[in-house]
């Protein structure tokens, strides 16, 4: 009966532990998430968790900061905004896709589908143009007429 219970114990130790590595690791990697959605606000242009700025005075702070809201539980978009309003827009690597920053998501396309169709369009308009040429020189031949004029050299040289 003894061995019974120290087995039912082991048994509630080793899932006991299992749940608290899986909770640690959940924190870990939502720490990793959203460390790496935030920028370091020391004008050194980093994502928060790769900032090597030597001597950095906010990057620590900030790492604490985000470990201290994930301690209490806050959700991913509450501890986002926390430090939007604490350091304002700029700390977010991306944009959000709501309101006026939706044009930051779109005009890189816009502007690539923009050029694409410029440069369709300068193409076109340059092939349609009509050949100008220096006074004396003889205009290329391609197609049809160039096919005659391969059977009249043929038949000039035949005699």
């Amino acid at each position: 009966m003894r061995s019974l219970k120290g087995s039912r114990r082991a048994v509630q130790f080793v899932l006991l532990a299992l749940a608290v590595f899986t909770f640690l690791g959940a924190d870990e990697a939502r720490f990793e998430n959203l460390g790496h959605k935030l920028m370091c606000v020391c004008s050194c242009n980093q994502v928060l968790l790769e900032c090597n700025h030597v001597g950095c005075p906010r990057s620590d702070g900030m790492r604490e900061e985000l470990a201290a809201n994930l301690g209490r539980g806050d959700n991913d978009d509450l501890v986002l905004q926390d430090f939007v309003q604490k350091y304002g827009p700029t700390v977010l690597l991306a944009p959000t896709a709501v309101g006026f920053d939706r044009v930051a998501w779109i005009m890189p396309y816009l502007v690539l589908v923009l050029g694409l169709t410029t440069v369709v369009l300068v193409v076109r308009v340059w092939r349609g143009r009509p050949l100008v040429l220096p006074e004396g020189s003889v205009a290329p031949v391609s197609g049809a007429a160039m096919e005659r004029f391969r059977q009249q050299a043929r038949k000039d040289t035949d005699l």
